[in-house]
């Protein structure tokens, strides 16, 4: 349970950084005060269970259990603005628009996460998606570009060779 609830809270306060200042009504900063919240929640929580009061406990309980549905409800918010969930309903009316077809890369399959540096023959121009809106992807910031890696779409910062964002089975 621990493992998860950290990994949620990573991602929550890694993705605001990935999205656009001006299209998202709930800022980086916001998401990521909300984060601390929840930290700060769960610290509560801790010191309360140590001093044994049951009252303290059930409250501190219902304030952490309050705080991380706020923080998914927000970072839920903030994909939907970005349109992080567009293309699959996209998907599911233009099937034949992402067949995948008979494409192959000179090389085998990895699934790369967020924040991984891989090599320039991964994210080559002749693997960028040249109409991301077309499939109405997210638009890529400066000096990033969509790739396609077999059936997923990355992300990738060109100048540093890190991988920004992954949507896995995206061309399934």
């Amino acid at each position: 349970m621990r493992k998860v609830m950290m990994t949620a809270l990573i991602a929550a306060v890694a993705m605001p950084a990935m999205a656009p200042v001006a299209a998202s009504a709930q800022s980086r900063g916001e998401i990521r005060r909300d984060a601390q919240d929840v930290r700060q929640q769960q610290r509560e929580l801790r010191d309360a269970q140590r001093r044994g009061d049951p009252r303290d406990i059930r409250n501190e309980r219902r304030d952490v259990r309050d705080a991380r549905q706020e923080l998914r409800e927000d970072v839920n918010d903030r994909n939907r603005r970005w349109g992080r969930d567009d293309w699959r309903g996209n998907r599911d009316r233009n099937r034949a628009l992402y067949a995948r077809g008979n494409w192959r890369a000179p090389f085998r399959y990895n699934s790369f996460r967020t924040g991984v540096r891989i090599a320039p023959n991964y994210y080559g121009s002749r693997y960028w998606i040249s109409d991301p809106w077309r499939y109405h992807l997210p638009p890529a910031g400066s000096y990033q570009r969509w790739v396609r890696h077999y059936d997923d779409v990355i992300l990738v910062d060109t100048r540093r060779g890190v991988v920004v964002d992954v949507i896995r089975g995206f061309y399934r």
